[in-house]
């Protein structure tokens, strides 16, 4: 019999998790990026490797491409023999027949995201230009923060076009222009469609269209192509070349991303998957998904991802060039249940997937577009921690006061008897969610859950993946509006015996960070609170924040709202003993926000620790360095247990009584 333990913290510094996965244009391999973790260098390393789609138990096994440390982002040639692929930010190309690595550019801050031309003699790319070396003056005339590097300063990010064979490199924007997302080319090989900022003001509307540029540059202007009334994040080139999909929203404010097609000839677009009431996730940290692509030798169809339940899941959309264009329904690919996608390219008929389950925090596999075959080609968790068995997560549902219907994820071992302790976990953006499956950023959870305790991750009004009206739930009502949607599943999990009303903690992230000092505020519920890159004060948050102005204009309209909603406001109840936990270089949440909170707190004979990471971004618990991560987590499991016995309050009412949130409209 195996003897299999759980997971530890300590235990990220063996992972190894495959993402960024690249299908060969004829489907017999995919390509993708491995990051694994070293404990000496203290950083993340990625590397390439390359798998046969008859991989698996059947057929060969991965192999290792390149060593690292920073090599991702790989990209196949249209003839598959060679890929392109970002070395330390610099482009480079991999011969396959005999693993010759050539490096292309040199440009000044690196390269994103290479994309082959059709006939694979140039490559697309963007890349950053006039950024201030760190000791000049930093000359600033727009809105503008970069996370963990601060002020844009003058630095714009433009479009050049690298030829493979040369590696003579090209621009083709100039002056003020800012390209904002992943080129795309025509067809013919003859132009690139891309999205950029719109007008001198784009700081402050925040437009955001397709552009259409010369590829054989330098040419005038890029031609912006259809309305910029809601920010384009992604463009496809149809292959028929007379059209563009476009991801985005349709409108300024908050609300889903979808998809549009936007004829070159300037007519209107047409809004496609219009009965499919999900957000579109063309991907980023954080927020896992995939570009739109299409599939088919004509664009017969699209694939792209969408978040349903907290979860990203691939789907299908047929797509007919007569009178009911736009009016075919989307089709959800089949995946396992409990599982979501990180990654996807489409190629030959068949779709390669970053697939995350309830075992695992991500393998590849390859999905059959026409039967619907999904075949694991990789076993990378199973291979980096054998001995390890995750600790299973139900998924709930309560149902609120007022009717609302939240979707819940309770991670417990089945074996701890009930009455035990409860860490309540919210989540960042607000319009992020938890997803039900495995979860490779917050290894608190199995650390504690090892120990006795039950997780509750919520996924309140406000969260991505039950539809816009939920996801807009919470505008102009942070923390008033969503409160009751923590307190009351709290409630009934100790009206169910299943936790002890003496023993509950509470932590969370960035809106989730913003969430706890509100909630350690509102009530006397937690006996212990570690809110993370937290939110204190939302008028000063406004004027420092990468997002301040998105927040100000789709989250938080009126000025004396933001003051009434801000911790800071309510600052004089709280009691919680509190542990603030965020990064020095954070310009999401700058670290100001903790310094705040700390103060107010210290001042005010609060028990308070603030702990800062030096270099830390906001994503810093994601992708920072691996010492730093662990710290993290290893500090919300001393917190919290050592804090979780209070001397004050009461036990939590049940869920039929919970207080009514105060200022509730």
């Amino acid at each position: 019999m195996t003897t299999t333990r759980p997971l530890r913290v300590d235990d990220l510094y063996r992972f190894a998790i495959p993402d960024q996965p690249a299908l060969a244009p004829d489907g017999s391999r995919v390509a993708y990026t491995l990051t694994t973790q070293d404990a000496g260098l203290d950083r993340p390393v990625r590397s390439l490797w390359l798998v046969a789609t008859g991989g698996g138990p059947a057929g060969p096994a991965p192999h290792r491409l390149t060593s690292g440390p920073d090599d991702h982002t790989p990209s196949w040639s249209p003839d598959g023999t060679t890929l392109a692929f970002l070395r330390g930010g610099q482009l480079h190309l991999l011969r396959l027949d005999d693993g010759e690595v050539r490096r292309l550019t040199e440009l000044d801050h690196g390269a994103a995201i290479p994309v082959w031309s059709p006939d694979g003699s140039r490559i697309a790319v963007t890349a950053e230009v006039h950024r201030q070396a760190p000791d000049e003056p930093v000359v600033v005339d727009r809105l503008g923060k970069v996370d963990g590097q601060g002020m844009r300063g003058t630095a714009r990010t433009q479009l050049f076009v690298v030829e493979t064979a040369s590696g003579r490199v090209t621009r083709l924007t100039l002056g003020d222009f800012h390209v904002t997302g992943t080129p795309a080319w025509s067809p013919d090989g003859t132009r690139l469609a891309f999205p950029a900022v719109v007008g001198r003001d784009y700081d402050l509307t925040g437009a955001v269209a397709a552009h259409v540029v010369d590829a054989f540059g330098p040419s005038p202007l890029p031609t912006p192509v259809g309305p910029a009334a809601g920010p384009v994040r992604a463009v496809a080139w149809r292959p028929g070349g007379d059209a563009l999909l476009l991801t985005g929203r349709t409108a300024h404010g908050a609300g889903h991303e979808s998809l549009r097609l936007q004829p070159l000839d300037g007519s209107a677009p047409t809004a496609l998957a219009v009965g499919l009431d999900r957000n579109v996730m063309p991907g980023g940290s954080g927020y896992p998904g995939a570009l739109p692509q299409f599939h088919g030798s004509k664009g017969e169809s699209v694939v792209f991802c969408a978040r349903d339940r907290g979860a990203t899941r691939p789907y299908r959309l047929p797509l007919d060039d007569g009178p009911g264009l736009g009016s075919a329904a989307a089709v959800e690919l089949p995946l396992p249940a409990g599982s979501g996608v990180s990654g996807c390219s489409v190629a030959a008929g068949k779709a390669a997937l970053a697939v995350a389950d309830g075992a695992s925090y991500g393998e590849i596999a390859l999905l059959d577009l026409e039967t619907g075959a999904l075949a694991r080609l990789t076993a990378h968790m199973a291979g980096a921690l054998p001995e390890v068995t995750l600790a299973p997560v139900t998924e709930r549902e309560f149902v609120i006061s007022d009717g609302t219907r939240v979707h819940g994820l309770v991670t417990r071992d089945p074996r701890a008897p009930a009455g035990g302790p409860l860490l309540v976990d919210l989540h960042g953006g607000p319009h992020n969610c938890w997803a039900p499956h495995a979860d490779p950023v917050h290894l608190y959870h199995q650390e504690l859950v090892s120990r006795g305790w039950t997780i509750l991750a919520l996924n309140i009004r406000g969260s991505d993946g039950y539809g816009e009206d939920f996801l807009t739930a919470a505008v102009d009502a942070w923390g008033e509006g969503d409160e009751r949607d923590v307190l009351e599943p709290v409630g009934a999990l100790v009206a169910e015996g299943l936790v002890d009303p003496e023993r509950i903690a509470l932590t969370g992230y960035s809106y989730g960070g913003y969430l706890s000092c509100w909630l350690s505020a509102r009530s006397d519920f937690f006996a212990a609170v570690v809110p993370g890159g937290l939110i204190a004060d939302l008028p000063s948050l406004v004027a420092t924040s990468v997002e301040g102005l998105e927040i100000a204009h789709e989250e938080i309209a009126d000025a004396d709202r933001r003051r009434e909603l801000s911790p800071l406001a309510h600052v004089d109840a709280v009691r919680a003993p509190t542990l603030i936990l965020h990064g020095l270089a954070d310009d999401v949440c700058p670290a100001g926000q903790a310094e705040q909170w700390f103060h107010a707190l210290r001042t005010r004979g609060v028990t308070v620790r603030m702990v800062l990471y030096p270099g830390g971004s906001h994503l810093f618990v994601l992708n920072g360095r691996p010492s730093q991560r662990a710290d993290y987590c290893r500090r919300v499991v001393d917190w919290v247990t050592g804090h979780t016995l209070r001397p004050f309050g009461g036990p939590i009412p049940h869920a039929a009584s919970a207080p009514e949130p105060a200022g509730s409209r």
